[in-house]
């Protein structure tokens, strides 16, 4: 039996990432984790950095997707991300440089740093991380 596909389209602001159907997907929102199939109830969710994975109907797909909105309508979604990256895109040894210096600086003293622009940079980089040792 076939699973009931819907439109899914990523645009981040230098490319429609990503133009096509899937029968599911998993992302993060700042909500938390969510499975998302056709039909869902109509909603907007604010996304959080994380690995997002595409059920196509001969496969998965994942990428890495760093803050955005999300669209949901019974018959598609629209994504709109600040970054979305394939693990071909991510060079793994910057993402670990830069995951080490977000944690050196929330390490130290808090009140001389911007601390949700540290958490934030340190998010994207276990995300970059996290997709390119599952790919």
């Amino acid at each position: 039996m076939a699973k009931e596909l819907f439109e899914l389209q990523i645009i981040s602001p230098d490319r429609i990432f990503y133009n096509g159907e899937a029968s599911m997907i998993e992302l993060t929102t700042t909500e938390g984790e969510m499975g998302i199939y056709k039909g869902h109830i109509p909603m907007t969710c604010i996304l959080a950095p994380g690995v997002i994975t595409i059920h196509e109907a001969n496969g998965t797909k994942k990428a890495a997707i760093h803050q955005g909105f999300i669209q949901i309508l019974p018959e598609a979604i629209t994504i709109m991300a600040e970054v979305a990256e394939w693990g071909d895109e991510i060079d793994l040894e910057r993402a670990k440089r830069a995951k080490e210096r977000a944690e050196e600086r929330l390490k130290g003293d808090r009140t001389k740093i911007d601390v949700k622009r540290a958490e934030l940079a340190l998010h994207r980089a276990v995300a970059r991380i996290e997709l390119v040792r599952k790919v």
